[in-house]
């Protein structure tokens, strides 16, 4: 004989406690629920707007510095500690959770060029323009002892930039040539370079480790193997790159920061065409750096304003900028993804949040379910008009503002007469050249 009963479970309709909310059985039965669509329409308008309401960026200025921050540096052991170098040859290190110089180091004469930490966390590498590459202890020195390098190597010439590598006891420099150099030499491994300019910049890949890319200031992205010590290929742009940057998610991918106020992607197997070109800056952009999740990255500009990009799109979802801000040089995302980092020539470094209206500290488990289901609000709505245009408002400065307008008038003005030159020429004579492929000069291998 079959019964059938009735069962009720007290957890799904009793409150865990007298200051809870009563709970509500519900029916998502369509049928029911004829106005589904434009409550839930309403609900993603008023979180685009709150979300716009709550976003304050910024948290905090650690000043202390006695003349521009020229490069940063971050701790892999340590997501409180962060290390800078100044114009004056000075480094200080950071404690982010109290907000204050934990230690000061007057490391060079004249500019700290680059500083780097090792992959284990327990020492940091400086080169300044005084030809040395310095090598320091994170921890202080004892009660008693002064500050002195464990190592210093002196160069024949002078440095401009240095990075470790991410498994091993070795690292890279730059100036006139790449050298790479064992801890424990004071002569380098291996020495490489691809024409006559001087290279600005040098970074190790995260995944594939023995890869390294650079910049010269002759227009050329140079990658080398390390393991055959040769360059293997590189590309020409229409104006230099500052400085590159590789996806720690994707081992091919790399973004490098130009002169010509925009960021190229770029797979390093195919360079004869970036993967996507970013616009939004108004003026050379000077360093660029990814999240540790690799889907976006932060550049900063001499336009005085961080941006922050999504991989996949041409146009930046954020802009950061303050009054007192002045021309950014150098910029990092923190490791655990939150917050971002950047260092400006009037001697500030100033610390961001990642997304600006995020909650910090503890969220319950109630808040958390309605941030999730505000996102996906946000994100089934995000292509309606109202919400878009709320949602892509930013306030800028006004020299920011009006060079954009200006910028626009004469990239209309270029289409304009390109396209009047195609209409009054013989038929295929000249083709129309599409954005990505624009700025590349030529790919050698």
């Amino acid at each position: 004989m079959k019964v059938k009963m009735l069962s009720r479970n007290p957890d799904h309709y009793v409150r865990e406690t007298k200051l809870d909310l009563h709970r509500v059985p519900r029916n998502y039965d369509p049928t029911l629920h004829p106005f589904e669509v434009p409550r839930e329409y309403i609900r993603a308008l008023n979180a685009t707007k709150l979300e716009r309401v709550f976003a304050k960026p910024f948290l905090a200025s650690l000043d202390g510095h006695r003349d521009g921050v020229n490069c940063l540096a971050k701790n892999p052991k340590s997501l409180a500690t962060v290390l800078s170098g100044a114009c004056d040859g000075e480094v200080k290190i950071w404690n982010l959770t109290r907000r204050k110089c934990i230690r000061t180091i007057q490391a060079h004469e004249g500019f700290v060029r680059g500083i780097c930490t090792r992959f284990c966390g327990t020492s940091f590498f400086t080169v300044g323009d005084d030809k040395t590459v310095k090598q320091w202890k994170m921890d202080g020195p004892s009660c008693g002892e002064e500050e002195e390098p464990l190592h210093t190597i002196l160069g024949k010439t002078v440095y401009t930039g240095i990075d470790h590598h991410w498994k091993e006891a070795v690292f890279a420099t730059c100036g006139q040539q790449v050298d790479i150099w064992d801890e424990q030499r004071t002569n380098p491994i291996c020495s490489m370079t691809w024409g006559y300019d001087s290279i600005s910049s040098v970074k190790f890949n995260p995944i594939e480790t023995f890869l390294l890319g650079s910049c010269a200031s002759d227009r050329n992205i140079v990658l080398y193997d390390m393991r055959q010590a040769t360059p293997l290929k590189k590309v020409i742009l229409d104006m230099r790159t500052n400085t590159i940057c590789w996806n720690p998610m994707e081992a091919f991918i790399f973004t490098a920061a130009n002169e010509d106020y925009n960021l190229y992607t770029f797979d390093m197997r195919a360079l004869d065409t970036p993967v996507m070109v970013h616009m939004d800056h108004v003026s050379a952009v000077l360093d660029v750096d990814y999240s540790p999740t690799g889907r976006e990255f932060v550049s900063a500009s001499f336009d005085k304003s961080i941006r922050i990009f999504p991989v996949d799109k041409s146009r930046s979802r954020e802009v950061y900028h303050t009054k007192r801000m002045q021309h950014v040089i150098c910029v990092k995302w923190t490791a655990d993804s939150k917050y971002i980092m950047c260092g400006s020539d009037e001697m500030n470094i100033r610390l961001w949040k990642a997304n600006a209206s995020e909650k910090l500290g503890v969220l319950t488990s109630r808040e958390k379910a309605a941030t999730d289901y505000n996102q996906k609000l946000k994100e089934k709505f995000q292509y309606h008009p109202h919400i878009k245009r709320i949602s892509r408002h930013r306030h800028l400065p006004k020299s920011i503002y009006s060079q954009i307008q200006e910028q626009r008038i004469m990239k209309e003005a270029r289409r304009r007469k390109e396209l009047n030159r195609i209409k009054h020429s013989k038929p295929g004579s000249v083709q129309m050249v599409s954005e990505k492929k624009k700025h590349i000069v030529a790919v050698v291998k």
